[in-house]
């Protein structure tokens, strides 16, 4: 897919692509799904299943669907984990230099994330990366959805063009929440889904935040 304009304005997502959480998501799911008896994945191994909303990956990792009340349940245990383990975690190790190339490069930036909006502010503030962003959204809802409609969401507050906008992410959801917008996608490899996978779309496909710039 080929855009004559360049772009002016990234959208940054944050889990898997500025924040590089892999492993503590891959832990807190292996906790999450220890008493159903099944084995531990790896990293790999988790990236092979994985896939959005999270609700389907559960299924998928179950062989059935989920019971009423189940996902509910199965959501609060993975974040519960999830902040223990992610104190451990820091930034994607080219972050820093990327987010400052690009403002030097004279662009704007933007972080729209599936993570509940009051943890993600908070979150990146602790970091320091606060000040690149005209923008950080979180999720304000129920967890487990889609990123199209937030994207629109977002792009809006910031009365941005979506022709001159670049999402640079970790999932097939961030580009299709590009695509619903009308706007170019880099996925990144260094987040939750296989290389294999993030190439269906046609979309770049990078493994390192740095080489995403380079498609702006």
């Amino acid at each position: 897919m080929k855009h004559d304009k360049s772009a002016t304005h990234i959208v940054w997502d944050w889990n898997g692509t500025l924040f590089h959480d892999i492993e503590a998501v891959v832990g807190a799911t292996n906790e999450v799904f220890r008493p159903y008896g099944l084995p531990a994945l790896t990293a790999d191994g988790f990236r092979e299943v994985y896939t959005r909303p999270i609700w389907l990956l559960y299924e998928r990792m179950l062989g059935r669907s989920l019971r009423d009340g189940e996902w509910a349940l199965l959501d609060t245990a993975f974040h519960e984990h999830y902040h223990r383990l992610m104190l451990d975690c820091g930034l994607a190790g080219d972050c820093r230099t990327s987010l400052t190339e690009w403002e030097r490069a004279g662009g704007s930036q933007s972080l729209l994330s599936m993570w509940t909006h009051e943890r993600l502010v908070p979150k990146v503030a602790e970091f320091g990366i606060d000040p690149h962003f005209r923008r950080i959204d979180g999720l304000r809802a129920a967890a487990g959805g889609h990123k199209a409609e937030h994207m629109v969401a977002h792009l809006a507050a910031l009365d941005v063009d979506p022709a001159e906008v670049l999402v640079i992410g970790d999932s097939l959801d961030d580009a299709h929440a590009a695509q619903h917008v009308g706007a170019r996608a880099v996925l990144y490899t260094g987040g939750m889904s296989l290389r294999t996978e993030l190439e269906t779309l046609g979309v770049p496909v990078v493994d390192t935040l740095a080489e995403a710039l380079g498609h702006a």
